[in-house]
C-alpha cells in the first residue's frame, strides 16, 4: 500500500474546509419560510453554493447534504473536499433520512482505508448504505413492516483533486453549466445517468436482466413501472423487491407479488462518471427528480447562467413551481397556499443544490478548523462527521 507523500500531494486538494462555513448540526444557516427551506448563498471548497428544499408530501421524502472538510479520519493531514447527497424518497421518508445520517460517514471510511477518493470508495459507500438499510428492515419487520416498501433514489457527487465524480441510482439528475470556447451561451451537460423505466434502454436493460419474467416492465396508466409498481430500477431500500423474505405478510397486499422470485427484481448498484474539471466548467446542479419533471436541463442552465447567485436554488424552485401551476392552468399564488399532503397532486418534494466552481480554489492547498456540514430541510444531523 503506497503510503509516499507524493500520494498525499495528490489528494490533498480535496475535501478543503470552507473559510466561512457552517458548523455542527445541519440546520444552521438555514431559513425556513412555510414549505420551503432555503440556503441562499455559502461556500464550499471548490467555490459558493446555493441550495433550496420544497415540501409536497405530508412528510418530507428528500433528504439532502453539503459536506465540506475532511474526506477520512486521518486529522490534520487528511484530504480534503465537498460532498453533496440529493436522496429522493418514496413510500416514506425513513429510507432518505437513512442515508442522510450515513452515508458520508461511511464514504469516509473508506477513504481513509484507501487514502483516497476513487470510484471504488463510493461504490462500496453504496454497498454498505444499502446492506445497514435492509438490515434494519429485518430488524423492524414485525413491529414496522411497512418500512420494507420504503426507499429511495441517491445521488452523489464529489469534488475531490479537480475531478468531479457523479454517482446515482434512480432519476435525480446532476447537470453541469460548461461555456463552449467560441461561444458565450452555457451549455447543459449532464453528468448522471437516470433509472427510470420511461427510458426505453433503461426498460431494455430490465428485461434483459430477466428474460424469464415477460411482465418484469409493464405499462399501467399510461405510465412504464417494474412490476407494475415502481418507476425506478435501481433504488437503496425498496426490500419487498430485492429480498423474497419481505414477499408476505404483515407486508400489505399491495406491496406482495403473487408469484415468488428468486432474483433481485431492483438493483442498487450505481452508475458512477468522473469528469475532469476545467475552466469552461462554471457550476453544476443537484436536483431531485420534482425539479427535473417541470424543468428542461437547459432551461435550468438558463436560469443560473442569467440570474444573480444569491438565492438561485430558490429561484429554479420557483421556476419549477410555476410550470407545475401553469400545467394546472392555475396561477402560482393559489399554487402557493396549497398545503402539505394536498400539494402532492401538483409537485412533488423538490430539492436543489447548486455548486458554483472555482477551480483555481480546487488547486491549491488550504487546511484550517473550519466544516461544513448543512442538512436540508433543517433536518437535524444525527450522525458525527468528525
Amino acid at each position: 500500500m503506497v503510503r509516499s507523500s507524493a500520494l498525499m500531494k495528490i489528494v490533498s486538494p480535496c475535501w478543503k474546509p470552507s473559510p466561512e462555513a457552517d458548523s455542527g448540526s445541519g440546520g444552521g444557516g438555514g431559513r425556513a419560510d412555510g414549505l420551503l427551506w432555503y440556503k441562499d448563498l455559502g461556500r464550499h471548497a471548490g467555490g459558493e453554493f446555493s441550495m433550496a428544499v420544497v415540501q409536497a408530501n405530508n412528510l418530507l421524502e428528500d433528504g439532502s447534504q453539503i459536506e465540506s472538510g475532511p474526506l477520512s479520519f486521518g486529522g490534520a493531514n487528511s484530504p480534503h473536499g465537498t460532498f453533496v447527497g440529493i436522496y429522493d424518497g418514496h413510500g416514506g421518508p425513513e429510507t432518505s433520512r437513512y442515508i442522510a445520517d450515513n452515508l458520508f460517514r461511511h464514504l469516509k471510511k473508506f477513504a481513509t482505508e484507501q487514502h483516497g477518493m476513487s470510484v471504488d470508495v463510493i461504490r462500496k459507500a453504496f454497498t454498505a448504505i444499502e446492506e445497514g438499510f435492509i438490515s434494519l428492515v429485518r430488524k423492524q419487520w414485525f413491529s414496522k413492516p411497512q418500512i420494507a416498501s420504503v426507499g429511495s433514489c441517491c445521488l452523489v457527487g464529489v469534488i475531490c483533486g479537480g475531478i468531479l465524480y457523479v454517482a446515482n441510482v434512480g432519476d435525480s439528475r446532476a447537470v453541469l453549466g460548461r461555456v463552449e470556447r467560441g461561444i458565450r451561451e452555457v451549455s447543459a451537460v449532464q453528468i448522471s445517468e437516470e433509472h427510470n423505466v420511461s427510458i426505453e434502454s433503461v426498460r431494455e436493460e430490465v428485461r434483459s436482466l430477466h428474460p424469464d419474467d415477460p411482465h418484469i416492465v409493464v405499462l399501467k396508466h399510461k405510465v412504464w413501472r417494474v412490476k407494475g409498481l415502481i418507476q425506478i430500477s435501481r433504488s437503496i431500500g425498496d426490500a419487498y423487491l430485492k429480498n423474497a423474505e419481505f414477499n408476505r405478510e404483515p407486508l400489505l397486499s399491495r406491496f406482495r407479488l403473487p408469484q415468488p422470485f428468486h432474483k433481485s427484481i431492483l438493483s442498487a448498484e450505481p452508475s458512477i462518471v468522473t469528469h475532469k474539471l476545467s475552466p469552461e466548467d462554471q457550476f453544476v446542479i443537484l436536483a431531485s427528480d420534482g425539479l427535473w419533471e417541470h424543468l428542461s436541463n437547459q432551461e435550468a442552465v438558463d436560469i443560473v447562467n442569467s440570474s444573480p447567485r444569491n438565492g438561485i436554488a430558490r429561484r429554479l424552485v420557483k421556476a419549477a413551481i410555476q410550470e407545475a401551476a401553469k400545467k394546472r392552468e392555475m396561477r402560482y399564488s393559489d399554487l402557493k397556499k396549497i398545503g402539505r399532503g394536498v400539494r402532492r397532486h401538483f409537485h412533488d418534494d423538490i430539492t436543489v443544490i447548486v455548486l458554483f466552481l472555482n477551480p483555481t480554489s480546487m488547486t491549491k492547498n488550504y487546511y484550517n478548523n473550519s466544516v461544513l456540514s448543512l442538512r436540508g430541510g433543517g433536518v437535524p444531523t444525527h450522525t458525527p462527521y468528525s
